[in-house]
């Protein structure tokens, strides 16, 4: 295909026709429609299983990295999953309708703001095929239509779950044009793409800092962004008792995900001076046994000598891989600090026993998610029961964290009277 702008001005025109039919469209027509689109799974698990099997051989073909090749394959138990998270989309309360307030004013007009569809997004993201599944089905539960754009490496598997949505979307009557897959991987087709701001309301990136920035640079689309997962683990001075606790939470962070790869992952765990000396070999003899190549400033050197020299981008650094950088701090003040300075506002952790050390680092870590005694790898769209993600923002306009169907609307004024006059 040469003339890529035609053809995503198509899709947009498309997108944005399905997208003022759903937003007339009642939340039980859109729950009947995803229940179709999970038995479809459940019914086509066969032919996901083979479609996948082509991005797989292509992928080591290519020489993709083992634990990216992990993340793209799909099997029993995975195609199961995707299912369960749109069954779980499909039984969540309707935003769309929705009265976030409602008052009325004195001289009776009755004021509403009232929850709507955002209208058309684009959605560029990478690898994973069920990321697929899971932005389709938040779209068409918050009444929005897509525009889906994946990664090279799951084409297959993406076009043949494209292809369920559209035989049930068909079936429930309802233009299947509400979920639209960009079917070539072509990089030519991104510029145009991100051009349609007359069609197109908002694009989510979902994938590497690169992918990211590039979209950024040329979009004229407002963006939701997520740039990395720099996540910290902070272990604050009061966890004379906690020594299973902390050990647990600190492997989990960074282990709880092949390859240490996910973007909730923790990059960073930070002791205070006075618990380091009770856990920050245990914790990194822990890590170590698991594979993670261990990096450390000079005090965490001091007390874990087999640690490397870490430098100042490491802070800044987000791995992606089994490595971690350890640092000994002198307050919680001082971690807040480092946490906010290097952090990239994605989820961090304190592991307390008190209260007023952890409602101090609630208050003052500026990020999407902050857990107080849990892993960081928590943060996630099915784990806070959104029933999937569209992806987790690092952003404080027009959502932050997990995105899940609420977040994937806005509002309208609605104002009722009786005849009133100004």
């Amino acid at each position: 295909m040469s003339d890529w702008k035609n053809y995503v001005e198509e899709l947009g025109r498309q997108a944005r026709r399905a997208s003022r039919e759903l937003a007339e469209l009642g939340g039980a027509s859109k729950t009947a429609a995803l229940k179709r689109v999970a038995a479809a799974i459940r019914q086509q698990r066969g032919n996901l299983i083979e479609a996948n099997g082509a991005d797989i051989e292509a992928a080591s073909q290519a020489g993709l990295a083992a634990n990216l090749v992990e993340r793209l394959k799909l099997n029993e138990k995975r195609v199961g999953a995707m299912a369960d998270a749109v069954d779980q989309i499909a039984g969540q309360v309707d935003p769309v309708g929705q009265i976030i307030e409602g008052y009325v004013r004195p001289n009776g007009l009755r004021i509403e703001k009232m929850r709507v569809p955002i209208g058309v997004i684009l959605f560029i993201y990478e690898s994973r095929p069920n990321v697929t599944s899971d932005a389709a089905a938040l779209c068409l539960k918050s009444g929005n239509a897509i525009i889906l754009r994946g990664g090279k490496e799951a084409i297959h598997s993406n076009l043949a779950i494209a292809g369920i949505f559209a035989e049930a979307l068909r079936e429930a009557k309802i233009n299947p044009a509400a979920v639209q897959l960009v079917e070539s991987t072509d990089r030519a087709l991104l510029p145009p793409l991100l051009k349609l701001d007359q069609y197109i309301d908002v694009v989510i990136p979902r994938g590497g800092e690169s992918l990211i920035r590039a979209v950024v640079e040329e979009s004229t689309i407002p963006v939701l962004k997520h740039f990395t997962g720099n996540c910290h683990v902070y272990v604050d001075s009061h966890t004379d008792a906690m020594e299973k606790e902390v050990r647990e939470i600190c492997v989990n962070s960074k282990t709880g995900y092949p390859g240490g790869a996910a973007c909730n992952a923790a990059e960073k765990i930070l002791f205070h001076k006075d618990a380091a000396p009770h856990h920050l070999v245990k914790v990194c003899e822990d890590l170590a046994a698991k594979g993670v190549e261990i990096r450390g400033d000079e005090r965490a050197r001091a007390m874990y000598p087999k640690a490397i020299a870490a430098d100042e981008q490491d802070w800044y650094t987000e791995y992606l891989a089994m490595k971690i950088a350890i640092k000994v701090v002198d307050s919680e003040e001082e971690a807040i600090e480092h946490i906010n300075q290097y952090g990239s506002h994605h989820t961090d952790a304190i592991v307390t026993e008190s209260l007023a050390a952890a409602e101090k680092f609630v208050r003052g870590v500026d990020s999407g998610s902050v857990m107080v005694n849990a892993s960081t790898r928590f943060s996630d769209g099915g784990e806070y029961g959104l029933g999937a993600e569209v992806g987790i923002s690092t952003d404080k306009l027009h959502a932050r964290g997990p995105m899940g169907a609420m977040d994937l609307t806005t509002y309208k004024w609605v104002v009722r009277g009786d005849g009133h006059i100004r």
